[in-house]
């Protein structure tokens, strides 16, 4: 595999890891996504270092019911040790409003740089693009998953995570 591809590879991994580590509340996993000096721009929600992002948004989700999120389209440039790429991000949100059961679909795109920093790929900055968001209520069709909010998820039981 060329170094090209091979770096393209890296940074949707790491993409895939942000979302895994937000779904889970793995903030060691989430951190590991950034550069200690990486930044994080989320507009009016958050300004700060990947770290202290990771940190906030995982806090803000252990308020919620659930959460899942996904990463597509995802365009990368590679020059070297440094890349940049943008990603489409679907965040599906839930929590409880009293006895109503809250949806929230947040529709956006991560523009990220990275550089290779001693062999792994990490993020120095990421600016969040959003695009648009609904809120309804909904009816559970299942009262609850069987999914873990943290390591205790079946995922982590697969070798090699």
């Amino acid at each position: 595999m060329d170094d090209a591809l091979a770096a393209e590879s890296a940074i949707r991994r790491q993409l895939y890891n942000y979302c895994r580590a937000v779904d889970r509340l793995d903030v060691k996993l989430g951190y590991d996504v950034w550069h200690a000096t990486g930044s994080a721009d989320y507009g009016p929600l958050f300004k700060g270092t990947g770290r202290e992002f990771i940190d906030w948004v995982c806090e803000q989700h252990r308020r919620l019911l659930t959460h899942s999120h996904q990463i597509s389209n995802i365009l990368t440039i590679v020059s070297g040790d440094a890349a940049s790429s943008e990603a489409y991000v679907t965040a599906a949100l839930r929590y409880k409003d009293g006895d109503r059961l809250i949806h929230v679909d947040v529709r956006g795109r991560y523009l990220d740089r990275w550089s290779l920093r001693s062999g792994v790929w990490a993020i120095d900055e990421r600016q969040y693009v959003h695009d648009f968001d609904d809120r309804r209520e909904v009816v559970a069709l299942q009262a609850e998953g069987w999914s873990s909010r943290d390591t205790s998820d079946p995922s982590y039981q697969l070798n090699g995570f």
